[in-house]
């Protein structure tokens, strides 16, 4: 892209922010207009780390979710940041983190989804009968900041500091946290501030194993104490509030991770939310949403209807044209040339290997055998160097290289460091080349994954999967995950050496049977209300009317699973009427 061209898809973006903006405080104002008398307990919506200057998907859902409570005269509480960290994850600038976050246009856009709802200058008795938003901000904790002064990077990630919840006796006038409090209780504990900031940290600076340098400790460092900022804030806003269920953000950064241990210390229900698998669609759980906890019942059966309906999707998935979060990770397809058929025909046998973004939010919940993907890796190239009769193929994650999220601890990075270039039995399929993984598939003695979503396609294909990191779908019998290190190894030396792999019949059923609640019965459609930016992974409201919101299957699904603890699955409809087919 030249430099005229960037121009105006800036100036572009700026336009239609500006446009979208005003439809949003429009309809913002026109739901503190139409919503009836608030009652009861409100639920409280977390804003910290699902946007700065525009609207992301998960900023939609937040607020659509909220109005459509407010609609029906459930009071909402907001918890919004204002300039309330030092530093934050979207904030950081990874090549100058000492530079502030832009909180001014942050707290703009904030204040837009925000609008016609009153600000809690005050809490009193009506806290819990009203809709409110609070605003917090940021004060420096200087004894803990002295604390964390002289830290070694593994003693920040593994850092605790005493936390001393205060439980009130009856709602009263709004405190600060570092004021006093009347109270029946003082519940001391601590709260790992470290661990807590991890997985931001890691997301941001795109990587998993992080540098001991003074960048990443003083990053780590800001991020502590902006973590206890928010915690002490949060703690003194549920104080006030007393809200019957809190709804967050994914539940990865920091904030969130934070306001969720917050509220769990407390016994409150946390709802987390992000982008479901299907496009402007998302996922509501009250489990955590990186994690995609799915109950399938146990004699649920896909029948004529939905079996058509899933395999009309994975033709399409298997041709590449399919997006997520408005990300369409295969511009094209193309298939296996004659160059890499000439070369397979001298091996054996072919296994190919599929690889994930290192710092993704899934990989928390994948690094239960390993510590992480590339110490899988290293196990794999033992046996890729000991079976010379096998050709593997190791794919790199397109999304590696998406524009302004280039991981800086990639795959291509581990195969240079290890040498394995070197290996004739070895091929390396780059992020950015888009050969097609269902021909690999097809051609694979089996195939092995960490946690990418292939593998729960290339079980529906018929072809043995060996996962070495814990996925959404291995909550199921769906693929082979051997629990250790040592029976990972084992299987891939039975798997080569076997004439026929048996794969248990239950992998095929349950792996349809998961894909199709995943995309039919788990992501809940927006569509109707929200559609692609001119940035894709942002998003902008349609035109609608504020009954069609209560009208809406995906959002009925929403409010009974926050006001009746329903489960958030999408009943069942014809593909046309969900617009999801």
């Amino acid at each position: 892209m030249d430099l005229r061209e960037g121009f105006r898809q800036q100036f572009l973006r700026g336009v239609v922010r500006r446009l979208n903006n005003l439809r949003i405080a429009q309809l913002a104002r026109r739901v503190a207009e139409d919503a009836p008398p608030p009652t009861g307990e409100p639920i409280a919506f977390f804003k910290a780390s699902s946007g700065i200057d525009d609207l992301s998907w998960n900023s939609g859902f937040h607020l659509l979710t909220s109005w459509a409570l407010r609609l029906q005269g459930v009071p909402v509480v907001y918890f919004a940041c204002n300039a309330g960290m030092s530093r934050c994850v979207l904030g950081t600038h990874r090549d100058h983190v000492e530079k502030a976050p832009p909180c001014r246009s942050c707290v703009h856009q904030s204040r837009t989804l925000y609008a016609g709802v009153p600000a809690s200058s005050e809490h009193g008795a009506q806290a819990s009968q009203s809709s409110r938003v609070h605003w917090f901000g940021f004060a420096r904790d200087a004894r803990l900041e002295a604390g964390l002064r002289s830290l070694k990077l593994v003693d920040l990630m593994q850092f605790e500091w005493p936390f001393h919840r205060r439980d009130v006796i009856a709602h009263g006038a709004w405190q600060s946290p570092r004021g006093s409090f009347a109270a029946n209780a003082d519940l001391a504990s601590s709260i790992p501030l470290g661990a807590l900031c991890l997985p931001g940290l890691r997301w941001i600076l795109r990587r998993h194993n992080l540098e001991d340098d003074e960048t990443t400790r003083f990053l780590l460092g800001e991020y502590i104490l902006s973590a206890w900022n928010v915690a002490q804030e949060f703690d003194a806003f549920l104080n006030a509030t007393r809200p019957r269920a809190v709804v967050v953000f994914n539940g990865q950064f920091f904030p969130e991770a934070v306001a969720r241990h917050v509220a769990q210390q407390r016994g409150l229900r946390v709802i987390t939310h992000e982008v479901g698998l299907q496009p402007a669609s998302a996922f509501f759980t009250d489990g955590e949403a990186t994690a995609y906890p799915i109950c399938i019942p146990d004699d649920f059966e896909l029948n004529d209807v939905q079996n058509a309906r899933l395999d009309t999707y994975l033709e399409r998935r298997f041709q590449g044209r399919f997006s997520m979060a408005g990300i369409q990770f295969w511009p094209s397809m193309r298939g296996l040339d004659e160059a890499f058929l000439a070369k397979a025909r001298r091996f054996r046998q072919i296994v190919p290997i599929f690889t994930n973004v290192i710092f993704d939010t899934s990989q928390p919940h994948a690094n239960t055998v390993f510590h992480d993907m590339f110490a899988w890796l290293d196990t794999v190239l033992v046996e890729v160097k000991s079976h010379p009769d096998t050709l593997f193929v190791i794919r790199a994650h397109p999304d590696e290289t998406r524009l302004r999220k280039e991981s800086r601890e990639t795959v291509e990075g581990w195969v240079e460091q290890a040498g394995a270039r070197r290996l004739e039995n070895f091929v390396f399929i780059p992020p950015r080349e888009y050969l097609s993984s269902y021909e690999l598939i097809q051609r694979a003695k089996f195939v092995m994954v960490y946690n990418s979503t292939i593998g729960l396609e290339a079980s529906i294909l018929g072809v043995p999967v060996l996962c070495g990191g814990k996925a959404r779908f291995t909550q199921y019998p769906t693929v082979f995950f051997p629990p250790t290190p040592t029976s990972q190894i084992d299987a891939m030396r039975e798997f080569l050496a076997a004439e026929k792999i048996v794969i248990p019949s239950d992998f095929k059923r349950n792996a349809r049977r998961f894909l199709y609640y995943q995309l039919f019965r788990t992501s809940l459609p927006f569509g109707e209300f929200l559609e692609p930016s001119v940035r894709k992974t942002q998003t902008r409201l349609k035109g609608f009317k504020l009954k069609e919101l209560l009208q809406a299957a995906s959002v009925r699904t929403i409010l009974d699973g926050l006001l009746a603890n329903g489960d958030f699955l999408l009943p069942d409809q014809d593909p046309a009427k969900e617009g999801l087919s």
